[in-house]
């Protein structure tokens, strides 16, 4: 293969809310910690173990707009992008941070989607009481 290839997927959990940051001209750029979780048995102990892992994403322009709208803590998202790495100077010290740059997005679950189910779940659900009530009202 002649070409290279810089695309990560990533499937996870909001850590925080977006942190937005506007410039002239009208562009954006929003910045947010993605949580993804890997579980597996310890075979000495058989304890089921869970690591998670933090990636730093960035989104631009109208995607962090409707990420920094639609988007919570906890949300469970869908990211494509590419790392990238930036390094700069502070205090006289290197500093690295790498970084995925997010292209594409699907909203899997989002806090406001899942309360809005809660609550037509419990509006929903019937109740001999309900049921009862329910049949008194029928003509025959």
């Amino acid at each position: 293969m002649a070409g290279t290839i810089n695309k990560v997927i990533l499937i996870g959990h909001l850590g925080d809310e977006i942190k937005m940051h506007y410039f002239d001209g009208g562009n954006s750029i929003g910045r947010f910690p993605l949580a993804t979780n890997e579980s597996y048995t310890n075979k000495q102990t058989g304890e089921r173990v869970t690591t998670t892992e933090w990636h730093n994403i960035v989104v631009r322009n109208k995607l962090a707009e409707i990420c920094e709208k639609y988007l919570s803590k906890g949300d469970k998202v869908y990211c494509e992008g590419r790392i990238k790495t930036r390094q700069w100077e502070q205090d006289g010290v290197k500093r690295y941070t790498t970084e995925i740059h997010v292209f594409d997005m699907n909203f899997l679950s989002t806090k406001k989607e899942t309360q809005s189910n809660q609550k037509t779940q419990n509006t929903n659900t019937t109740t001999p009481e309900n049921t009862a009530n329910q049949n008194d009202d029928l003509p025959f």
